[in-house]
């Protein structure tokens, strides 16, 4: 069983011991601490929390527990039942709440489940915060509201549709030529919300066209639920056998998107981002992040737009404070997380798919055109295995000096940039390891870059 504790929320496997696994009395806890810094951090008596959960099977009855202690605590919960990350973090300001729990462990096995805390704008609360409430939880330092001042609970089911409405709302997304192109779609939900969400967004933009995948919200995960290419073949498969003209998947809480050509090839995870931003930079130029992690493609077609392009530390909550400083137009991870700040700073499959069909009808091009129309890079992503006793912030400090006289980034362990090529050094904060990504333009060219990193480092050893 594993439990983790960490500054943007608690998640852990289903079962075991109490602080071994996420049982009931861990989910009591941690609710109750983050219930705590909300009253802690806010002089209103009366003070409302957001809950919503994707679709997994312990689901209902990690819902029940933590809209329960909330209650205790004489907070009001308003209920959304299932739904997806983005949408809960948009209820979370039209509600005017304080703040919100999405329950969900993204793309986790089906045995895993997750508290994912929310500030009062809807966005992941930060590291100072996250780290007060593990010290609330550790310290029990909570105190429940007695009978005539328990909080109260509503459900609403509206979100589905104002988090779709308030996409549509937006300029860039061009529903009259979607609707025009005719596209064919293929959905692939893995059982979760994201069946419901998705060709509810698709139908509401116009497309007539689509077929399901795995898009019954029952938490029984057809294949492993992060979507990457060799989880894949099924919707592959599908978009070449009906001749569909793309193929859509999406996490099992809706904040990852990933497209898959009509010839059946992936468009690649790290691409959802650069097609957006292409669109988004075409008609309001601007500023774009994402995390040091993240393709260099990103920074290409904005630095040959002549605009400005910043890399953020791993983590979401950090992409967003790096958009926020330079006021970008468009941002997020290269794992197909969309953050487009004129709806709101959080990762949002949704209207990922609303900028990418509105690009795609405009540009009138086959997907795998437009794929080919990107600079093409590719990521290794390797670690090395060391003993608990070496220092690896000092093989990190090292490996910054040598190559000093290339551009070097250490803002999140340590990034190297040589010509067209980057290598990210992390070190892990759970077990003695480095993490080496590295990208090139070929996957022969990024794994020699890896293999001769990894080589240099074991030489400092």
């Amino acid at each position: 069983m594993t439990l983790i504790k960490s500054i943007s929320g608690i998640r852990g496997t289903i079962g075991g011991k109490v602080n071994d696994g996420l049982t009931p009395i861990d989910a009591v806890k941690f609710a109750a601490a983050y219930g705590t810094w909300l009253k802690n951090r806010n002089s209103s008596k009366s003070l409302k929390v957001v809950v919503g959960r994707d679709a997994r099977l312990s689901g209902q009855m990690i819902s029940d527990l933590v809209i329960s202690t909330l209650v205790g605590l004489g907070i009001d919960v308003v209920n959304l039942g299932l739904s997806t990350t983005p949408t809960v973090e948009v209820a979370v300001t039209m509600e005017n709440a304080h703040g919100g729990i999405i329950l969900t462990a993204s793309h986790n096995p089906k045995q895993w489940n997750a508290l994912k805390l929310l500030n009062e704008r809807g966005e992941f609360i930060s590291g100072a915060d996250g780290e007060e409430v593990l010290r609330i939880a550790e310290e029990e330092s909570y105190s429940f509201a007695e009978v005539d001042d328990l909080g109260k609970v509503s459900e609403t089911d509206e979100y589905l549709q104002k988090h779709i409405d308030a996409i549509l709302a937006l300029p860039l997304v061009d529903k009259k030529a979607i609707e025009a192109a005719n596209f064919s779609v293929v959905v692939d939900a893995v059982n979760s919300t994201g069946g419901i969400f998705v060709p509810a967004m698709l139908e509401a933009l116009g497309v007539k066209n689509i077929t399901k995948m795995y898009c019954e919200p029952t938490g029984h995960f057809p294949h492993n639920p992060e979507p990457l290419p060799e989880h894949l073949t099924d919707l592959s498969d599908k978009i070449k056998e009906i001749g569909a003209d793309l193929g859509i998947t999406v996490d099992p809480d809706v904040d990852r998107l990933a497209l898959v050509c009509e010839d059946g090839s992936m468009f690649g995870e790290e691409y959802t981002l650069v097609a957006c931003a292409d669109y988004v930079l075409t008609h309001t130029p601007g500023a774009t992040v994402s995390n040091l992690s993240s393709t260099r493609a990103l920074r290409d077609i904005t630095e040959n737009r002549g605009l400005v392009y910043s890399a953020a530390a791993v983590g979401e909550v950090n992409v967003v404070t790096k958009m926020k400083e330079t006021n970008a137009v468009i941002g997020g991870e290269g794992n197909g997380g969309i953050i487009y700040p004129e709806l709101h700073y959080g990762r949002d499959s949704l209207v990922g798919i609303a900028l990418f069909l509105s690009l795609l009808a405009h540009k009138k091009m086959k997907v795998s055109e437009l794929r080919d129309s990107y600079p093409t890079y590719t990521i290794s992503k390797n670690k090395i295995e060391l003993t608990p006793e070496i220092n690896v912030d000092n093989i990190l400090a090292e490996m910054a000096k040598k190559y000093a006289s290339y551009e070097v980034d250490t803002i999140d362990g340590v990034k190297i940039y040589i010509e067209k090529e980057w290598v990210h050094l992390r070190k892990s904060n759970t077990e003695p390891i480095i993490r080496i990504y590295s990208e090139s333009e070929t996957a022969e060219k990024a794994n020699l870059f890896a293999e001769r990193i990894i080589s240099e480092i074991k030489e400092l050893i």
